[in-house]
């Protein structure tokens, strides 16, 4: 099988030059060559490499012929493309990937803002979503993740504190299950000082409950508590449009409110990172 000859890069951008400027005269201006070194590089090009023909000869204004019509779409996308490669290798900071932990609480509430608009500045840089609870996420070994969202106690903040929120009680707003003794509870698994603090909270207004249900999950709890099955306590930007609020008139003491923080446990400087960073900072201000 006979090999077919390749096109030199530079004969295709002559010949779009030619195309774009209407003639050899302003198209040698633009490749920054003679005019003779320009109608030497079309001849190579229809007879070296095409044979055939690009332009009508003697047409004014210039025309191409069908060969040069098909050659000007595929130069076009080649000059293109070629473009596109250079500029991600010389800017590599324009790829890679990023490590993000976070718990599940705020994936549904706040990331897809978050990850919208990081993309849309950098579409060509993949993001690695870890979900686990603060709790576990705090214990990631060093290195592991290059950012991560967590909640933290008032006063027991790390990193930068995204924002602070009170934690609410919350039931199904068409149940009545805050009415029952005792209380079934639907709760985050332990060692959630959330769940600390509304066991104690309750224990304090000698209020009489029972955890019925537990999961690492906001999803899951949120679909307990739908099912009008328990009540629980979240922070306040997380309660959904079908739940109810309660407070101390229904017998639910207040809560502490909590701290969501942004870790950064990267140890290299990182273009990326950073301005995933600043999304994440900004997307908690909405």
């Amino acid at each position: 099988m006979a090999t077919l000859p390749t096109i030199d890069h530079e004969l295709l951008r002559t010949f779009v030059a030619i195309v774009d400027q209407g003639g050899f005269t302003r198209a040698a201006q633009t490749v920054n060559r003679t005019q003779s070194a320009v109608s030497m590089q079309i001849k190579r090009l229809e007879e070296d490499v095409i044979q055939r023909p690009l332009f009508v000869r003697q047409s004014k204004p210039l025309q191409l012929t069908s060969e040069g019509h098909t050659l000007l779409g595929y130069a076009r996308k080649i000059l293109s493309l070629q473009g596109e490669a250079l500029t991600l290798l010389r800017q590599p900071d324009m790829v890679g990937r990023v490590r993000l932990g976070v718990p599940d609480d705020y994936v549904m509430r706040f990331l897809p803002g978050i990850l919208k608009t990081f993309s849309q500045a950098w579409p060509l840089v993949d993001v690695d979503v870890h979900c686990a609870p603060s709790s576990v996420l705090s214990q990631q070994p060093q290195g592991s993740l290059d950012l991560i969202i967590m909640t933290r106690e008032i006063g027991d903040e790390i990193g930068t504190i995204l924002r602070r929120e009170a934690t609410v009680w919350v039931s199904a707003e068409s149940h009545s299950t805050h009415l029952q003794t005792p209380v079934p509870l639907a709760l985050f698994e332990a060692p959630c000082f959330c769940r600390r603090h509304a066991c104690n909270a309750l224990d304090r207004a000698d209020r009489a409950y029972r955890v019925a249900y537990s999961s690492p999950s906001l999803a899951t709890l949120q679909a307990v508590v739908g099912a009008g099955l328990a009540v629980s306590a979240w922070m306040r930007s997380l309660v959904t449009a079908d739940m109810q609020i309660l407070g101390e008139k229904e017998g639910f003491p207040e809560l502490p409110e909590s701290s969501i923080v942004l870790l950064r446990t990267a140890s290299t400087q990182s273009p990326i990172i950073d301005s995933l960073a600043e999304h994440i900072v900004e997307g908690f201000r909405l």
